[in-house]
Order: structure tokens, then C-alpha cells, then sequence
């Protein structure tokens, strides 16, 4: 009997094919990522200069 045969579908490989898709686009994201936290944190380390300059500032006014 041709066709009639019951055929189990052990793997779908299309999930393997689209793994090389999801790599750039991973690698892409923990890069953008990586970008805005070193900006997050450099952004706080100028905020936090600016505030310890003002602070002199104040004090050295006070001082006068």
C-alpha cells in the first residue's frame, strides 16, 4: 500500500535554520544595551562632578 504509511516527524529543522538569524540580532541587542548603560553610567558620573562643583561653588560664596 503506497501512501498509506504513517510517517512521525521526529525534528522540525526549520528551528535550526533560524538560529544563525537570531545570533546578529541577540548580539545586537546586548550591544545596544552595553552602549546605554556605559552612557547611563557616565551621564551619573557627570552629574555627579557637576553637583560636588556647585556645592564648592555655594560654599566658597558663603565663605566671601
Amino acid at each position: 500500500m503506497i501512501g498509506g504509511e504513517h510517517v512521525d516527524l521526529l525534528a522540525d529543522h526549520s528551528v535550526l535554520l533560524a538560529i544563525p538569524a537570531f545570533l546578529p540580532a541577540v548580539a545586537l541587542a546586548g550591544l545596544v544595551w552595553f552602549i546605554a548603560m556605559r552612557d547611563r553610567r557616565a551621564e551619573k558620573r557627570e552629574n555627579d562632578d557637576a553637583t560636588a562643583e556647585s556645592e564648592q561653588a555655594k560654599h566658597g560664596q558663603e565663605d566671601s
